[in-house]
């Protein structure tokens, strides 16, 4: 996973998930609540840097202690959101060891994008570095092993497999509600008005879209994480081009002028989908996100089309 430059003035969009997703969540969490009550008691107390981990802990009902960059993360991330209550310990890089030490925490979750964290967080207390995204393997299978581990260590194990069907069920229906014959999609993230991020084999949205059973646009090389960095005048897909947000500040103001963009085939024939921040790096709770997103927006496009 890259340390992204995260532009603050490109941090400030904000929107809903859909509502059938709100009202999953909530379900899920009170099925939780209900059938491990006396889970809670006993559960420990966890923080990680890592915004993969601190969301599986979320949608396993466990509300971690401290995450770094929580502003980020609601905005990257955006969902599940952190409660108010989660302690922000600064930079997922550099966290504040003496906020660390002074939160009586009973164990610190890294990913090994952030290994050399442990060696002076393990002075402090006690560290776990859980591998999600590996070169090799299926990626679906990695998310539900890490969910699994994660559950174990937070305490939860009976939870772990409600919450993998829960996310499982979520994009199966997402399929059986698609339109017919989906064009092929080539997901985008923006890093200025030239460049984006996009996304094939290895990736989130590639896998989602392999559960969904469409047809990515992109077939060129990615790196450990899924993407290429491209400029726009390689978006020559002829289906959809799906933006995710964040968009750095600006860039969505140059586009309305940007002849480049303009004659995309995508952007010419009006079938560009613009879906809101989704961690491309995340877990089961993003990958469910990002089909539900994904879907609303193909069927709000294929009625705006129909109505026209």
């Amino acid at each position: 996973m890259p340390r992204h430059s995260l532009a603050r003035d490109g941090l400030r969009h904000v929107s809903k998930a859909p509502l059938a997703a709100t009202l999953a969540i909530c379900c899920l969490f009170l099925a939780n609540a209900l059938s491990d009550a006396h889970a809670d008691s006993s559960t420990p107390r966890l923080a990680t840097v890592d915004w993969t981990i601190a969301e599986t802990l979320m949608s396993l009902g466990v509300e971690p202690v401290a995450v770094g960059q929580v502003a980020e993360y609601q905005a990257w991330v955006e969902q599940p959101a952190l409660p108010e209550s989660v302690v922000d310990i600064g930079l997922r890089a550099q966290p504040n060891r003496e906020l660390v030490a002074s939160l009586d925490l009973d164990r610190f979750l890294l990913s090994p994008l952030f290994a050399a964290l442990e060696p002076t967080l393990s002075r402090i207390l006690p560290v776990t570095t859980l591998s999600i995204y590996e070169p090799e393997g299926d990626l679906w299978q990695n998310l539900v092993t890490a969910t699994r581990e994660i559950a174990d260590i937070a305490g939860v194990q009976a939870r772990a497999d409600r919450v993998v069907e829960a996310h499982r069920e979520r994009i199966a229906q997402v399929r059986k509600r698609l339109p017919d014959a989906v064009p092929e999609l080539l997901v985008v993230q923006f890093i200025d008005d030239r460049h984006v991020r996009v996304y094939g084999k290895g990736s989130l949205y590639d896998m989602v879209l392999e559960r969904l059973e469409l047809d990515n646009a992109w077939q060129g090389g990615t790196n450990l994480w899924g993407y290429a960095t491209a400029g726009l005048e390689e978006l020559t897909t002829t289906g959809y081009l799906v933006v995710v947000a964040p968009m750095p500040m600006g860039v969505g103001d140059h586009l309305a002028s940007n002849r480049l963009w303009q004659s995309l085939p995508s952007v010419k024939a009006d079938q560009v989908l613009h879906l809101p921040a989704v961690w491309s790096f995340g877990g089961l709770p993003s990958a469910a996100r990002f089909a539900e997103e994904l879907g609303e927006s193909l069927a709000t496009s294929r009625s705006e089309a129909a109505d026209s």
